[in-house]
């Protein structure tokens, strides 16, 4: 039976999606035609929105302003803190079954493992030098094939990005941003506290598959298996 309060709202809603898209797709290609004019002078990309050329220059100066007011690291975009914030509040934990630390993400836990594993399946073709992480190499690579364009003010040496330079930068200036909580020392990567903080928490992330000893750093493991393995450095 014909109901004309429901045709009409049909068509109703067909037109709204008809200019709807409409509108979209004129906007697309308002963008696609346009020129962008927010330009990047450090790799010569460009933008339509100011907001976006602020957000991709972080790529370049190394800065992270977005700080974990647990671990203490720092992160480029929120979007990250955020995401890095569900390791600490436990939410959706991916545990590792060697020494029991949680991941937020499937593939934070797939890396972690190769700790485990010694895994290391990315190898460079230059050098021969083998890695864990494809971005790792991608770092790596840099050394045979880049130009060091950051150089240091207070000494002859020189580094591939802004965020290295910063942090060089502190061993002339003194500085040491990341304070401990616990004990009030002080460091100047965030990096070197988060290890630090395992001395007040107790986590050994480093486990030997031996004979279950566990540690705070990887080189310590290290060592630590030449017991079993014979090797002598």
């Amino acid at each position: 039976m014909f109901n004309l309060k429901t045709s009409f709202q049909a068509y109703t809603n067909q037109h709204l999606l008809y200019c709807y898209r409409k509108e979209y797709d004129e906007e697309n290609l308002r963008h696609t035609a346009e020129e962008k004019p927010f330009k990047c002078n450090d790799c010569y990309r460009s933008f339509i929105r100011s907001s976006h050329l602020k957000n991709h220059m972080v790529i370049h100066t190394g800065e992270k302003p977005f700080a974990c007011n647990v671990c203490h690291k720092t992160f480029s975009w929120n979007t990250h803190l955020k995401r890095h914030m569900e390791i600490h509040t436990g939410e959706n934990p991916k545990i590792c079954y060697e020494c029991h630390k949680t991941f937020s993400k499937n593939t934070n836990l797939k890396r972690h493992m190769k700790i485990h594993t010694g895994e290391k399946p990315y190898i460079c073709n230059e050098c021969h030098k083998t890695f864990s992480s494809n971005t790792d190499l991608k770092r790596h690579i840099e050394i045979h094939t880049g130009d060091k364009l950051y150089s240091c003010n207070y000494c002859t040496k020189s580094f591939f990005r802004a965020f290295n330079l910063k942090l060089h930068s502190r061993v002339h200036t003194g500085e040491k941003p990341y304070s401990c909580n616990v004990c009030e020392r002080s460091f100047s990567d965030s990096s070197y506290i988060k290890v630090h903080m395992r001395i007040h928490t107790g986590e050994k992330p480093y486990s030997c598959n031996v004979c279950e000893r566990s540690f705070i750093r990887s080189f310590h493991l290290k060592m630590h298996m030449r017991i079993h393995t014979g090797e002598k450095p």
